[in-house]
Formats: C-alpha cells, sequence, structure tokens
C-alpha cells in the first residue's frame, strides 16, 4: 500500500516531469517561430529597428541550464584583412554608365574564400549599374555578410556595411527583370543573385527600394519575384557550402540570423569584357 508520504513525492515528481515538458514545447515553439520569421525577413532591408523588435526574436525558455547557448561550430574561415567598413552615402542613383552589350563579372574575395558572379546588365542594367559603381568605390570591401537563412528559403546576404541589416547607400534603385523566366513558380533557383528590398508585400510605395544589399541563393527557395535577380554564381559554391556547413545564429539585437562563420568582403571588383 503506498503510503501519503509517498503519494505525495509521486506527485511531486509528476508535476515537475509536467513543467519540464511544457518548458521543452515553448522552447521547440519559440525556435520554430525564430527560423521563420528569420525566414520571411532575411530578403527584405529593414526600414529601422522597430521592425525587428514587432517581430520578437526572443527566446521561449527560462529555465538555466536547460536555455544554455548551444556550442558553435569552429569557425571554418580566415581573419578579416585590416580595414574599416566603407560610411560612404549618395543623395542619388549614380549616373547610368552600363554597357548592356557588355560582359559584366564581379569577384568577392572574401574571408572564407572566392566567390565569382556574372552580372546580367542586359536585363538590370540600374542594379548591375549600381552594383559595379559601389564596388568601384570600395562600398563593398570590408563588409560583413550579416545574414544566413538555413531553412524554408537558403541565402546568404551581404552588401550592408553596418552589418545591421540596415544599412544603404543613401539612394534607391528600381525593380528589374522581375518577370524573368527562370524564377518559375515563385522558386528563386540555386546559384542566382538578387538584390534585397524594402517591399513590405502590400504596398506598392514600398517597391522600387533596393539599394546595396544583395543575397546569393545557395539551394532552390521559394520566394515570390519581388526581388531583382541580377547575376547568377559562377564560382565559389565550395565556399558557400563551407559557410553553410557552420550553420547560423540568432542574433536578438538586430533580429538576423547571422552565419556562424566569420564571412567578411575583404574586396569586392567588378570587372567589364
Amino acid at each position: 500500500m503506498v503510503s501519503s508520504d509517498q503519494r505525495r513525492r509521486q506527485l511531486a515528481r509528476e508535476k515537475y516531469a509536467r513543467q519540464q515538458q511544457r518548458r521543452a514545447e515553448a522552447r521547440h515553439k519559440a525556435k520554430r517561430r525564430n527560423v521563420i520569421i528569420a525566414g520571411v525577413l532575411a530578403v527584405i532591408v529593414a526600414a529601422g529597428g522597430a521592425a525587428y523588435a514587432s517581430a520578437g526574436l526572443a527566446d521561449g525558455g527560462h529555465d538555466d541550464a536547460a536555455a544554455a547557448a548551444p556550442t558553435k561550430p569552429a569557425d571554418p574561415c580566415a581573419r578579416p584583412e585590416k580595414g574599416a567598413a566603407s560610411k560612404k552615402s549618395w543623395k542619388k542613383e549614380p549616373e547610368m554608365s552600363v554597357d548592356t552589350s557588355a560582359t559584366y563579372t564581379a569577384k568577392l574575395r572574401t574571408t572564407c574564400g572566392e566567390i565569382d558572379l556574372q552580372l546580367d546588365a542586359a536585363k538590370a542594367p540600374h542594379t548591375v549599374n549600381s552594383f559595379a559603381f559601389l564596388a568601384k568605390q570600395g562600398y563593398f570591401d570590408h563588409s560583413r555578410c550579416h545574414r544566413l537563412v538555413d531553412s524554408g528559403i537558403y541565402v546568404l546576404q551581404c552588401g550592408d556595411p553596418t552589418g545591421t541589416g540596415r544599412g544603404t547607400p543613401g539612394y534607391t534603385i528600381p525593380d528589374e527583370n522581375l518577370k524573368d523566366a527562370r524564377l518559375k513558380g515563385d522558386v528563386y533557383p540555386a546559384g542566382t543573385v538578387a538584390m534585397a528590398n524594402r517591399y513590405d508585400g502590400k504596398n506598392d510605395k514600398t517597391r522600387n527600394t533596393g539599394g546595396s544589399q544583395f543575397f546569393l541563393v545557395y539551394q532552390d527557395s521559394k520566394l515570390p519575384p519581388n526581388y531583382t535577380p541580377f547575376g547568377r554564381i559562377t564560382g565559389g559554391t565550395d565556399v558557400l557550402k563551407k559557410i553553410t556547413d557552420a550553420g547560423s545564429s540568432p542574433d536578438p539585437e538586430s533580429g538576423n540570423t547571422a552565419p556562424n562563420a566569420t564571412v567578411v568582403i575583404n574586396r569586392a571588383t567588378v570587372t567589364t569584357s
């Protein structure tokens, strides 16, 4: 026969088990919510901190040992070269000087290796013109690729010298090439290079808000055709794999899911032929 004291201890154990289960479920829901939010925001240049604050990338658990952050994998990339990120800003889009009949290629020399791009000046002249201008100005040099999304959509986002996801060159460029035949079924195929922007999906006044931030699609990603595709990755898929294999971690301050790898563009160049 079970004594009243044994019964109390049994009830206490059951209550503790239920509490632990609820905490685990809360953490799981919070983590899933964070991934979804990060996926939605991944290719949007935030208009300001409030956008991220309202999204709420907070941890759901409050118990100490169980809520400890997981150990990050070893950083697979080298230290950044000496130099400061750009603080330059311009009041208007640079004058159009792009040759739509020429071949434009870009090289991103990063701490993780070189990534080569071919840019499509014929289909996205404003975007390529701006990208080439910013590269020539050293705007991308010493800038960190601040966002990696590895669930739902699969992109590495770069081009913001502030590293916050809110930086702009001071001007905006028009959306282009949104009806590209490669964007079938609202999918940006692996290898696509596209511009981020502040389009909110509802108000047309938020269109044509691209700036300097761009993203590299390393795996087919389901996205509506709202982001200018202006090139493709022609080299460095092994570099991207090294970056993505290291994973990402939520950054509560900026709202980004930042790469665990230290991904810094030491130098970006654009050449014409």
